[in-house]
Formats: C-alpha cells, structure tokens, sequence
C-alpha cells in the first residue's frame, strides 16, 4: 500500500504566518505539523511508499524538511506547480497528479497534512481490508453549528454512508468525515473520472458526496483527539493539545 500526505494548499487563513512558510511545516511544539501526521501513518503496517504532494511557491521549504528529517521511509516529493491560493489545482487535482505521475497500481491511504490526530490508523487499514472498497475516517461532533462546517454523513447498519453532504444547512447527524481516507487499487480510476466530467476539484468532500452514488463507500468512527488546523484559533489549540504524541 501506498501513502499520499496533501500538503499543497496556502493556508491563507494562517497570514501571516504561511506567507512564507507552508501550513504542513508550521511548528507545533518542536516539529513541524505534518510530522505528527506522518509518524501515525509510519504505524500502519505493509505501506511501502510515502508521497508529500506540495506546490510550487514551497517546493525549496518542503525539499529542506526532507533534508532535515532524515526519515529512512521512502519519501517522495512532488510539486504540483502551482504558485498561489489563485491557481492551485485543489485536491482532487493533486490526488490525480499523484496517481498518474507515479502511476499507482495498490491501494492508497490519503491524509490531509493539517489534520492533527492520535488516532490508531492500523485499525482503519483493518476495517478497510473487511470493506474492500473506499473508506473515510469519521469523527463525532456534538455540536450542530460545527457540524456544519464539515462533511455531514450518515451510515447503514454495515458502516455504509448512505448520505453525504458537504457542509450542510442543517445537520444530518453528529458524525463529520475528515480528510482521512484509503482507496482501493480496484477504485483509482474514479478519480479522473470525476474531473473529467467537470466537478469541484478542491474539497474532497464533493468528491466523496459524488462517489457514494456509485461505488460502495464506508465510515470509520475513530475515537480521541482531532483538530483541522485552518485558522489561528485552532493552531493554538494543536499548541496546547498536541504535545506528546
């Protein structure tokens, strides 16, 4: 199995900070962010490759942190080419590029540099294996108002998703999907067909709200600490929350 990291956005959310540092490579507490993310992927097991897909502007910052890690996975690097929030190919876009730059053929755990999480990810690859199809990593969230602000999904009795809404009027349930996912080799294809029929290539969550009506597509409930690190607020709260993992 492969593993991708998405690191390609601007985080302008975060100015000035990621004016001139990408949001991945923020420091949380004497490493950067995506090193938590990468630490917990490093735990699931028969992954045999690790891609960061970054842009263009943080090609140099993103090159130096390899460097400096000095991590024995073999990670690789790749530039989507873009320059700034204007022009970025959104996510989907970088999957793809991913995909066929380096023509996956396996299955592909897919994970969002800005989640910070303590989750076990080997028990999500387990589910996976009993599945056999696209799943996504779901976390509960009592509040309705920031349910709201997510990908609002419900299940079956077997896990399935059976809706799936991108950042909902009204809530459907208190369980949100988080950028947390792993494709099967079987489903890869679904990718580029998705853009070519033209839909939204930046959240992932409308590609999954367009998958679900034509693939099996199921939810795992983690439990513990979560955080989307998007804006000043929650990048103080990774501070003061993510200190020992």
């Amino acid at each position: 199995m492969k593993a991708l990291i998405l690191a390609a956005g601007y985080g302008t959310r975060l100015y000035p900070l990621t004016q001139s540092m990408p949001k991945p490579l923020l420091d949380v507490n004497g490493k950067p962010m995506m090193e938590y993310v990468l630490e917990r992927i490093k735990a699931v097991p028969n992954i045999n490759e690790f891609y960061v897909v970054g842009n263009g502007k943080f090609n140099a910052k993103f090159k130096e942190w390899k460097e400096k890690q000095g991590s024995h996975e073999p990670i690789k690097l790749l530039n989507d080419g873009t320059t700034d929030d204007n022009n970025k190919l959104g996510a989907i876009r970088d999957i793809e590029l991913v995909l066929s730059n380096e023509k996956i053929d396996s299955d592909i755990l897919i994970v969002a540099s800005d989640n910070l999480f303590d989750f076990d990810l080997e028990k999500f690859y387990e589910f996976f294996k009993r599945k056999k199809s696209f799943c996504i990593g779901l976390f509960r969230i009592d509040d309705p108002v920031l349910v709201c602000r997510y990908s609002n999904v419900t299940l079956d009795k077997e896990k399935r998703i059976i809706d799936f809404v991108e950042k909902p009027i009204k809530a459907l349930s208190n369980l949100v999907a988080i950028c947390l996912y792993i494709f099967p080799k079987k489903g890869l294809h679904m990718v580029k067909s998705y853009l070519e029929e033209g839909n939204n290539p930046d959240a992932p969550g409308y590609f999954m709200q367009w998958l679900i009506a034509k693939e099996k597509v199921y939810g795992y409930e983690f439990e513990g600490k979560w955080l989307d690190v998007g804006d000043m607020n929650s990048y103080n709260k990774a501070k003061e929350e993510f200190k020992s993992i």
